[in-house]
Formats: structure tokens, sequence, C-alpha cells
């Protein structure tokens, strides 16, 4: 499908000139850093000099370096094995990140969270994968000190964005932390479970806690596979973690909230155990909460929570999206009965979601990433990012409007936009991101293995990007792409500052088909050890602001 601006510019929501972006959605949804207080207050000189700034994207480029647009430049705010206290360091692949400001008049001095999801365990634990030797119990060790998360205290000081070093704030948390279970049932005997991995995406509860989801927890644990006969059978993971330690698969795949005052966790039973990339809230005007989710495997599903208390991710309901027939379907083990007739609790229910959701009849999708909830309209959009066993190798755009814009509704309207393909410039759409104006950010996930190879679909994009489309001016509905990145990697988890005059950034996975330390693949980010390191980066610049300031800009013009 050829790309139409107009089309897509329809699709997402035009947006009036004038228009002022809804407070509620704001400072409602978890996936917004909500703007300071004196965010509107910005000179006339201020706004004439962002209008004259052009913005001009870049070519496709496998060039081993983040390349930035014109009026764009970064620093790098942490990256793997930097200290962040006396004891502990920035673990791998990092990849969500948001940042919640310790006093809501100031932008600049805040708390970030980061999200670290898988490990290389040749750069980690000095394991070649190609090994006939299991793992020993001390790299395994390793590996689950290098996931999980990290939350450092950062500030921003003449413009440059730094850790600041042994904050009581800073700490991680690991595959060896001890996480609660918000359930009133034990999972596999516990109520307590060691640790998190898997970390993809996120988001920030309206009480300002960090949301982090449990992915790919396969790959560490196993999995349990149940027969026609409902007899079940372990599947090994690929790591060997469980030859070395005795954790059910049952204890992971779940949302996860973390404390940042305290690094206390929990993870939330109730919102249904699958490979979640993100969760996405909204809070009611009662203090209920709506929560977003999805699978990211092929032909899994999009889900919702509503909760029936205040501020609970416990009390309440999970549906499951049936896209066809615009229906929120109830995974409600009591008044289910085809559920009845396979589980037999609510909370085999959860713990089986996948299983559970296409009893219902639940629509299969392209592997449904992140969620986003747009700040102009109030619509859901979710990226598919491919399903290449169907032949979709370049993904889409899903969008969700609720019934009377009510999000806890249980009727819906679904549309799709083929956004991915060679005439449209960029291909597997993963992480979204809406800035202050409503302009849509997207990054890329096309597969290392098969990203500037002959013969694969993917050869003109060259590496991974993160592009915008403008909702307003002459580059509305635009595809721009205004970063590439390193070799190998991925750019993940876009995050704009308070104050819209910084983007954080994970630079995921540089030089990620590395098979010797000697010759990597990538040396960024150009250490002296030319060691690749996953790093968090801070790209500043005018047109950062002007993005955020574009409806602004445009009342201004006009």
């Amino acid at each position: 499908m050829h790309y139409n601006r107009r089309k897509f510019i329809s699709f997402v929501g035009k947006l009036s000139i004038g228009a002022v972006i809804a407070p509620q959605f704001l400072t409602s949804c978890g996936n917004l850093t909500t703007p300071t207080k004196n965010f509107k207050d910005i000179s006339k000189k201020r706004l004439k000099e962002l209008s004259k700034l052009t913005l001009k994207g870049i070519n496709p480029s496998k060039k081993d370096d983040l390349l930035l647009a014109k009026g764009l430049n970064y620093h790098s705010v942490i990256k793997w094995g930097d200290k962040i206290n006396a004891k502990d360091t920035f673990g791998f692949n990092n990849d969500f990140t948001c940042f919640i400001p310790l006093d809501d008049n100031n932008p600049k001095d805040g708390l970030l969270w980061v999200n670290h999801e898988y490990v290389n365990p040749l750069f980690v634990s000095n394991y070649n994968k190609n090994n006939t030797i299991a793992k020993t119990k001390a790299q395994v060790d390793k590996e689950m000190y290098n996931v999980g998360g990290t939350i450092v205290r950062i500030k921003e000081e003449n413009g440059i964005w730094n850790v600041v070093q042994n904050d009581a704030y800073n700490r991680r948390i690991t595959a060896k932390t001890p996480i609660a279970l918000n359930w009133d049932f034990p999972i596999k005997g516990k109520t307590s479970v060691i640790g998190t991995n898997s970390n993809c995406s996120g988001g920030i509860t309206p009480w300002k806690t960090f949301i982090t989801c449990e992915e790919n927890y396969d790959g560490f644990w196993g999995e349990t596979k149940y027969d026609e006969f409902n007899k079940p059978s372990h599947v090994p993971s690929y790591n060997q973690w469980e030859n070395h330690y005795d954790y059910p698969p049952e204890h992971y795949g779940w949302v996860v909230e973390v404390n940042p005052k305290d690094g206390s966790a929990q993870k939330h039973i109730a919102l249904g155990r699958f490979a979640h990339e993100c969760c996405t809230l909204f809070e009611l005007e009662d203090k209920r909460v709506v929560a977003y989710t999805a699978d990211d495997r092929n032909d899994e599903h999009l889900y919702k929570f509503i909760s029936s208390k205040p501020g609970s991710l416990k009390e309440g309901t999970l549906y499951v999206a049936n896209t066809i027939k615009g229906e929120w379907l109830a995974l409600d083990w009591d008044n289910q009965p085809l559920l009845k007739s396979k589980f037999k609790d609510q909370t085999e229910v959860l713990i089986r979601a996948r299983e559970a959701s296409k009893i219902l009849g639940a629509t299969p999708l392209n592997r449904p990433e992140d969620i986003e909830i747009d700040p102009i309209s109030g619509n859901i959009f979710i990226t598919l990012t491919n399903n290449k066993p169907k032949g979709d190798y370049h993904g889409s755009i899903l969008k969700i409007e609720e019934k009377n814009h009510a999000f806890d509704a249980l009727n819906f309207k679904s549309f799709t936009y083929l956004v991915g393909g060679e005439e449209n410039g960029f291909s597997c759409p993963d992480n979204l991101a809406f800035d202050m104006s409503g302009n849509l950010w997207i990054t890329s996930d096309m597969s290392g293995s098969s990203m500037n190879k002959a013969g694969k679909p993917y050869l003109s994009f060259k590496n991974n990007s993160l592009f915008v489309i403008p909702r307003l001016g002459k580059d509305a509905g635009k595809v721009i792409r205004v970063a590439s990145a390193p070799t190998d990697a991925e750019l993940t988890g876009p995050w704009f500052s308070p104050d819209g005059k910084t983007l954080f950034l994970s630079v995921q996975h540089p030089g990620e088909q590395t098979k010797d330390l000697k010759n990597p693949t990538s040396k960024w980010p150009f250490d002296k050890d030319n060691i690749p390191k996953p790093t968090v980066v801070a790209i500043k610049g005018d047109l950062i602001e002007k993005m955020n300031r574009l409806h602004q800009i445009e009342n201004f013009n006009k």
C-alpha cells in the first residue's frame, strides 16, 4: 500500500491549529510525560525562532553510528556497566525509559527508570551460544543480574543530563529481587517470587510508580505446555537458567509495578500472563483504572483490564479483544461456561490467558506491541510489527475507538493503517510516542539477522531508525526519518522530558550479531575497549522543542 499523507492524518485525527491538548489525556494516561505547569509560557520571539527551523529528514544509512537530523544532538546518559552506586552497575540491553520529576515544577531533576530486556551471553557472561558445554551457575548469575531494571536520579545542568552518583534513589531490580504477587491466591505455592526478566516496554501509573512488562520470559525459564488432555509438560528455555534455579515459568510473564521511592515491587496477576510488550494506563474520573496491554507474539491478542475499585490493578476484570466484532470479551471464569469447562479457577485462566483468549474467540493479531493513547483524540494506537509466516513483513498500525470515547466501554471500532513497506520508507513499527503537540514518533524493529542482507525484504531500509509524522504544518502526514541506529541496534523507549526539550531514547543491542569480541560488528558508543554497549541517550536541540511546540507555532503563524 502506498503511503498517503492525507489518509494518515485522517486516520490519526486532524488537529485544528488553535486546539489545546485535552489535559485529561495528558494527566491520566501512563504513557506521556505531563508537561510542567509553565509549559505554555514561551515568548513570541522564541516561537518565531523555532518556526524558522526546517524539519529535514536523513537518508537510510548502514553506518555504525547514531545519526541525527539537522537541529538535533545527543549525549549519553548511562550505558551498560556504568556504576550507579557503590555496589550496583547499569544492566544490559536497555529498552523502555520513563522519567518522573521529583518536583512537578522542576523538569530538570528526577528519576529515570530503564528496562533491561535480555542479555547477549557473549558480552555478559562470556558464554558462546554455539558452545556444547552447559552454562555454569556463575555465568547464569551474571546474566540474572543484568536484566530487570534500573532507577537512577538524573539532573540536567548546562544542557547535559548526568546521573547523580550514589543518590539514595539509585538502585537495581534484577532477576534475583524478591517481588510480591498482588493476588489472593499463591502461584505455584508462592505469594512472593524471585526476580523479573524480559522487561520490554512499560508506563507510569497515575500515582507515579513505574510499570515494567515481562515479555519473552520463556527464553529464561521455559514454559509449561498442555496437551489435549490438559496434561502439563515443561518446554526448556534457551538460556538454561532452570538448570541452576528451580523457579517455575508461571512466576513470570506478568506486569510489574515498581515504587521508585523504595524499590519495592509487585506483579499484577489480574492483568494476565503472556508476553507483555507494554502496559498503558488511563485513570477514569472516578479514579478507576483502565490498563491496555498486548501479547507480542504472532497471532496473539490485545487486552484491556478495567478496575472495579479506584486505584486498583487487582480488583476488576481482564478483557481480550475481538477486533472483527468490536467486542471486549471477559476472561471471567465465574461467568464464562467455556472457561469453566477448561480451567479450574480464575487464577488458572489468568496464568493461561493465551489459551483462554482463543477459547472465547479473540482475534489473532500480527505481533501487537506498543500501545499509546493519542493525547488529541483519546483513541488507542497499537503497533502490529509483523507476522512473517502470514506474509506480513512490514507491519501496520491498529486504531481502537472506544464506544462513546469511554475507556471502560465494552464495544469499539477498529481500523488498520498499513504503514510498513518499501514505498513508505520504513518497516516493522515497534515503539510509538506522541509528543505534546500530538505528533507521532515511531521506532522500527527489523531483525538484526535480516537487516542489510541481500535477498531479505529489509535491504533498502538499512539500519533501524526513529521517525516522526507531524500532525500540523506543511509536513503534516510525512514520514520523516530523524535518527538512524548503529549497526545491529534498535532504537527503543522514546520518552519526552516534561519541558519538551529532551527525548530520552535507548540504543539497544548494538553489535548484536557479533561472533568474536575481538571483532565486534559495532563499536558504538566508541569506548576505548571497542566493545559495543547498550546506552540511554538524551536527544536535544531546537528540533525537539519545535515539534513539542508545533501547535503553538502554527497558531502563532496563522
